[in-house]
């Protein structure tokens, strides 16, 4: 596949890339002729996004909460006491169909790898990677994380946990009993981490970050400015119970909190290689072509992308999304393995039954609201 006129986030200029034997590279002389050819007018194409903390099966809960609170133990147990209709209403919905539409919702968003916090999910031919880690939920709400955390039949796999959630002084000495009980010195990658200091961090392989689910529960998020320079900074959403559908609206109010520079949010949404290595997931390139809707730089552009602004989104070397200016370049696509529909009134096609899955799930819950509609 080549696509031709492209913007990079690195380049001064339109070039043509190549998606070759799970490279990109620039076409040359021997590329095949019968190789899909995509041209575009001024667009941006730079690597899938990786949001490094979701819960594939809580995306469809509207944001759950009417108050800010010390830290997640206290929501937890506020949102049970008074949002039991509303969670049980969401959870007869069968798992499979909450899980399929929170990976529909990462794809919508240019989303590529998504990490999965939670109990490994039996997922086959998912249009994007999810990477099933060594999940421990936190400190404050599993009984047996001491075991877990030191189960030596694991010992290689980095423990994902979400720690230090809150504002309090209990969320900051939660982070040290974990470190201290950390007997085999697994690596821990903490999610959250609103209450770490920069010792803390020394002691984690990465913080996941995620301010707009912090600033919903906390009004406060982890003070990434510091923590970047004693650990690895990734970025997250968390699930609709927290934050917004779209991926987009979490990452500019990240930028505009100025903890990180362009370059590092950037590159916190394109981890390279360490942090997710022990997880599944394929390695052949997963790129995205948006819109360019803005002047300035690249990443200026970048960061002002939205959901209707992606035009293209190809995963281990197939389309599984599109927007339907693309239709009469892509004439011999087999459109059947596709639906058409609309975000914010930019037509798409999208790999899979999203109408259909859609409909099922209304089916159990008619309160569900989506940011997509059907053809």
């Amino acid at each position: 596949m080549i696509l031709n006129n492209v913007n990079t986030i690195t380049g001064t200029g339109p070039v043509n890339i190549q998606l070759k034997n799970g490279q990109i590279v620039a076409p040359g002389s021997n590329a095949p002729a019968d190789a899909l050819q995509l041209t575009f007018d001024n667009a941006l194409a730079f690597p899938g996004l990786v949001n490094s903390h979701d819960h594939l099966d809580f995306n469809l809960f509207p944001q759950l909460g009417d108050k800010i609170y010390n830290n997640y133990t206290e929501w937890g147990n506020h949102l049970h006491a008074n949002y039991q209709n509303e969670i049980a209403a969401v959870l007869k919905i069968p798992l499979a169909l909450r899980v399929s539409w929170g990976i529909f919702k990462n794809l919508l968003c240019g989303v590529t790898t998504v990490v999965n916090h939670g109990e490994p999910l039996a997922i086959n031919n998912a249009p994007i990677n999810i990477a099933q880690c060594h999940s421990i939920h936190s400190v404050g709400f599993e009984k047996l994380w001491k075991v877990r955390l030191n189960n030596p039949l694991k010992r290689k796999l980095p423990v994902v946990i979400h720690v230090g959630e809150g504002s309090d002084e209990v969320s900051g000495t939660e982070i040290d009993r974990l470190i201290n009980w950390n007997l085999l010195k697994k690596k821990l990658i903490g999610v959250h981490g609103v209450a770490m200091t920069g010792a803390q961090a020394k002691k984690f392989e990465a913080l996941v970050w995620c301010p707009e689910s912090n600033y919903f529960l906390l009004d406060k998020t982890a003070p990434a400015d510091d923590l970047k320079k004693h650990t690895t900074i990734l970025f997250g959403t968390d699930s609709t119970l927290t934050g917004s559908w779209n991926i987009w609206n979490h990452i500019r109010l990240a930028r505009k909190t100025k903890m990180l520079t362009d370059p590092e949010l950037y590159r916190s949404l394109h981890p390279e290689g360490a942090a997710w290595r022990y997880t599944s997931g394929g390695n052949r390139p997963a790129i995205v072509v948006a819109k360019r809707k803005s002047e300035g730089s690249s990443l200026d552009v970048f960061f002002a992308t939205d959901p209707a602004d992606i035009l293209l989104v190809v995963h281990e070397e197939q389309i599984r999304l599109f927007d339907d200016s693309l239709l009469d370049q892509l004439g011999q696509l087999d459109l059947s393995r596709f639906s058409k529909i609309y975000i914010n009134g930019a037509c798409k096609y999208v790999q899979g039954d999203l109408p259909g899955l859609m409909a099922n799930i209304k089916e159990y819950y008619p309160e569900a609201v989506f940011p997509v509609t059907a053809s």
